[in-house]
């Protein structure tokens, strides 16, 4: 049995949970988003908890059984309480601005960078080198962090670039002096 397959979901209150030909959509005071569950995964559902089985041992099944299960409980953590990841930078002239909802970033480059945002995403600058992405998608949310990420990654030298909140930047040693 899968260690995450297995686990118990329990639908949050205030959030509408339906599944309906083999898709599970669920609705929130955040949004609305649904996944299509795979065949060979079944459900059962007891008041407001949730658990997922599987009809069989073949590895493809045993692989759906663990993610079918963590995408359900994704999106119900998703319409209920959103996903929020906080990106920093770090670098002498580096900083981050809105403009409208946009996002204007000075990382180093002769000109600034106009990142606009797709459906369903949102940006808050929390000081001119912090800011966060703000979705109800977890894949989304992380996706559109790892391209501003991408942007500048983090160096190992003196560890300039954009970088995850809690990163931590292996440094390296700069050249050795000469005799």
């Amino acid at each position: 049995m899968s260690r995450v397959g297995k686990k118990i979901i329990t639908i949050p209150n205030g959030v509408q949970f339906s599944i309906k030909d083999n898709v599970a959509k669920a609705k929130g005071p955040k949004g609305e988003l649904s996944f299509a569950i795979p065949s060979g995964i079944s459900f059962t559902q007891e008041g407001n908890t949730l658990t997922f089985s599987r009809s069989d041992d073949h590895k493809k099944t045993r692989a759906l059984h663990g993610m079918t299960r963590a995408q359900v409980a994704n999106i119900l953590e998703g319409v209920s309480n959103g996903f929020q990841k906080n990106l920093g930078m770090e670098g002498v002239g580096y900083k981050v601005e809105m403009k409208g909802k946009r996002l204007l970033l000075s990382v180093g480059f002769s000109h600034p960078i106009l990142f606009i945002p797709p459906d369903g995403i949102e940006f808050a600058v929390l000081t001119p080198t912090t800011f966060s992405v703000k979705g109800i998608d977890k894949q989304l949310v992380g996706e559109i962090a790892a391209k501003i990420r991408f942007l500048r990654p983090p160096e190992p030298y003196k560890g300039k670039g954009i970088r995850y909140e809690g990163e931590y930047i292996r440094r390296k040693a700069g050249k050795a002096a000469g005799k």
